[in-house]
């Protein structure tokens, strides 16, 4: 069991690092703007998938609101 708890605890740790690349390539998007080398067009992506949930209606906005619960409830181990 102590395999799985380092594992939960290293997909816990890149996940999070994830989101803080994510939240930073969105900052650097909006201040130099939307061609970054490293990053690409970020904005662009969000823009592009929140565009496609809004078009299927209900089916985009239970996905959405499962992702959200997803992000929400997770806890580092």
């Amino acid at each position: 069991m102590k395999a799985i708890d380092t594992i939960k605890g290293w997909v816990g740790a890149l996940t999070e690092l994830g989101l803080m690349l994510l939240a930073l390539a969105i900052v650097l998007a909006l201040l130099v703007g939307s061609n970054l080398p490293f990053f690409g067009t970020v904005t662009t992506n969000i823009m592009t998938l929140v565009k496609d949930m809004g078009a299927n209606g209900l089916v985009g906005l239970i996905t959405l609101g499962f992702v959200i619960w997803l992000f929400s409830n997770r806890k580092l181990a």
